[in-house]
């Protein structure tokens, strides 16, 4: 669906007992709690691993999670053995609902392609691929009732929902009918506003692209592809005040993907990304209020082109970041392998994989999402390169 934000890997899962290894994971953190478990625990919180019930078992399928909210509620999708995408919603004592959104497509590659946003109340916001391969937002209420939604202007391409805040504010984006996405809100009242930063290009495939999950708070943020086809992040306040901004360091080269591109944002304004430098090599950014920026490499990451933190050149671009100024997301080594990593605002890093993940190019460990107790979910790729699901629990 995006130019850096179309591929998503193949993946599959085999469904395990995710509630007798989480209740043993819960006892090994209170006995941490108590100054009992042992010293590895204290050195990296338990990771329990989980896959939807009828989540596909070979390459190309398997369970995705995109979101944690408090308490631990974690939100995603899954392919089925016919490549079809499902959402599900696994709440924080192992249980897994599944759901389908009415009006999706139900061959190979459609369905709930993009199950990414969710509020504290379990309300839960995505996109659709329907029979056409159109895309239309979806809303789901925590009781399972669903509406769906397009914004003004949409083409036959259609719309997708990235993110939602507390407020029941939506962060989406459309297609128009010659290619080139916008932005678009959806209050909960109903009021759609679009919005493009100034510079966003025009022609297909340019335009403005949200970010998902942590992507909105009162502002919101994302990317922008320019005329050149380069990426520019910018973030939307809520009087509609748009700034664009780049990393120093971003490469510019006129259709070349280079640049700034954004992955959260957090109540206080403070902005996590990722830019891509004139060699293709991969960084993460920290962007404070006032707009100063400070960069960052996670340790191990590779150096060579594609390579690097936070590398989506194949893959949606994404990671989190939590109220306290907390990132979470992955990088690249230099045998293209990825790792999982945490780094807290004073630039302290935690890396780590989820045991079971493969040790081959493009498998491994992927966080997508951090919540404000320090949660992680997100997914690794074994080696099979089929995908399951993990949640690694927060240490005090």
């Amino acid at each position: 669906m995006k130019t850096l934000k179309s591929f998503q890997f193949g993946f599959t899962s085999c469904f395990r007992n995710a509630r007798t290894s989480e209740t043993w994971a819960l006892l090994c953190l209170a006995l941490c709690m108590l100054g009992l478990s042992p010293s590895a625990m204290a050195q990296q919180p338990p990771i329990i691993t989980f896959d939807a019930p009828d989540a596909g078992t070979i390459a190309g399928q398997g369970t995705l999670p995109w979101g944690i909210v408090q308490w631990g509620w974690i939100v995603g999708n899954y392919i089925d053995g016919n490549g079809v995408y499902h959402g599900f919603l696994r709440s924080p004592d192992s249980s897994i609902t599944e759901f389908d959104v009415p009006g999706m497509g139900t061959s190979p590659g459609q369905g709930a392609v993009e199950v990414f946003g969710m509020t504290p109340r379990l309300e839960i916001v995505g996109d659709y691929l329907d029979s056409n391969n159109a895309y239309h937002g979806f809303i789901r209420t925590p009781q399972g009732a669903f509406t769906t939604f397009g914004c003004p202007g949409a083409g036959p391409g259609g719309t997708a929902a990235e993110a939602v805040n507390l407020a029941g504010l939506i962060s989406a984006m459309y297609v128009d009918e010659n290619g080139a996405w916008h932005g678009c809100l959806l209050a909960s009242d109903g009021a759609f506003t679009d919005y493009n930063p100034p510079d966003a290009g025009t022609a297909p495939g340019q335009g403005t692209y949200a970010s998902i999950f942590s992507g909105i708070e009162a502002a919101v943020v994302g990317e922008y592809l320019d005329n050149n086809y380069v990426w520019h992040g910018y973030v939307r306040t809520p009087d509609g005040t748009i700034t664009e901004f780049n990393d120093p360091n971003a490469g510019t080269a006129v259709d070349s993907g280079q640049g700034t591109l954004s992955i959260g944002i957090d109540p206080g304004g403070e902005i996590a990304g990722v830019y891509i430098d004139t060699n293709y090599v991969f960084h993460g950014y920290l962007r404070a209020r006032d707009g100063t920026i400070t960069e960052y490499d996670a340790p191990g990451a590779g150096t060579g082109q594609f390579q690097g933190t936070n590398a989506c050149w194949i893959i949606d671009c994404y990671g989190g970041i939590n109220k306290w100024g907390t990132i979470t997301g992955f990088y690249v080594d230099d045998n293209n392998v990825y790792h999982g990593y945490v780094r807290t605002r004073e630039g302290q890093f935690t890396v780590f994989d989820v045991p079971g993940a493969g040790s081959g190019p493009w498998q491994g460990t992927q966080p997508a999402a951090i919540n404000p107790a320090g949660q992680i979910t997100g997914y690794y790729t074994d080696a099979n390169n089929v995908v399951h699901g993990f949640v690694r629990l927060a240490v005090p």
